[in-house]
């Protein structure tokens, strides 16, 4: 690890095949260390530092042998796993069925028809982020790209209220962009990772409420759907990014469809498709009861097995139903 940091701190400049005017270019779009060039698309870092596939193929190579980005034993990755830290959800029961809370290096997925409480679970996670380590929280503050107009300051200060701490304050640790196109989401996300690169802004958790939105509007029919899966991965892959490289929580609220071909259980569907099921590391699937009850069931998890957590939304926001008590 030590030697890694060490590695870390050396300029983009040394690597050879970048000049002067290459690594400005480079860093003002983001790239200004060993790791993200590492992680970089070929042709990205080609056209961005007017490099040639050539050299930035040579550059990536060589910033990944830096890092030992080849193989490693399992115990290494066991390291890299406990670095991880989960952001409670404000229930108990929902932490339970999760594995303890939203994990950083992941992206997690919440899928439900409206009034599910999608958006609610999303504007409480970036409460709960403020919160010291030992009371659940990443103490940090938290990005909010918005494509439907959901975001809610008011409701902000009531679960702030709640957990008693100071609403403006949390507030201003909130940074939130309405997405009004697919390429001004992407960009919105592009965006949130320079941010990120600044320490001082201890961005550990990025929400996108909701995801698919704008994608389903801009792109209809059958005969856009390979354009619009390719813009997805694009998108996914730097929200996966974030998530890894920055130890942070990415969390990603989805629309759901019906599907007509089902006759017997639960007609309901995520939209997105398998890029989606397959870039998300965990997803839950969120149901509306009664009076404020809500229904989470675990669909998908690298090692957690199914399964279904009871709690409720109130004034106070996300919390176990023994609260209504």
């Amino acid at each position: 690890m030590a030697k890694e940091k060490e590695v870390e701190e050396q300029a983009i400049e040394d690597l050879p095949g970048i000049g002067a005017k290459s690594a400005e270019k480079l860093k003002e779009a983001g790239y200004d260390s060993l790791t993200s060039i590492a992680v970089a698309p070929l042709k990205e870092l080609a056209d961005i530092g007017g490099l040639g596939e050539a050299t930035a193929e040579k550059i990536i190579k060589i910033a990944r042998e830096s890092l030992n980005m080849g193989f490693r034993t399992g115990d290494e990755v066991l390291e890299d796993i406990k670095r991880s830290q989960k952001l409670t959800t404000g229930s108990v029961e929902l932490d339970k069925l999760i594995g303890g809370g939203i994990e950083t290096q992941n992206m997690f997925e919440a899928f439900g028809e409206f009034g599910s409480c999608k958006s609610q679970l999303a504007m409480q996670l970036c409460v709960t982020c403020q919160l010291p380590a030992d009371k659940g929280g990443l103490d940090g503050t938290a990005i909010y790209i918005d494509t439907e107009k959901s975001f809610r300051p008011e409701r902000i200060k009531q679960m702030s209220e709640h957990l008693g701490l100071d609403t403006e304050k949390v507030l201003k640790n909130i940074r939130v962009a309405r997405a009004y196109t697919t390429d001004h989401q992407i960009l919105l996300a592009e965006k949130a990772e320079k941010l990120m690169k600044n320490k001082k802004n201890n961005i550990r958790l990025v929400v996108v409420d909701s995801l698919m939105a704008l994608f389903r509007s801009e792109y209809s029919g059958r005969g856009t759907l390979a354009e619009r899966q390719q813009k997805l991965n694009i998108h996914l892959r730097t929200l996966q990014r974030i998530a890894e490289v920055y130890n942070a929580a990415v969390f990603i609220t989805n629309q759901v469809m019906a599907r007509p071909d089902i006759f017997f259980g639960d007609p309901t569907a995520a939209v997105g498709g398998h890029i989606l099921g397959h870039a998300s590391k965990f997803r839950i699937y969120l149901r509306k009861g009664k009076a404020g009850k809500r229904i989470a069931r675990l669909i998908d998890s690298p090692y957690l097995p199914e399964g279904e957590a009871v709690f409720q939304v109130s004034e106070k926001g996300i919390g176990d139903m023994e609260d209504k008590k």
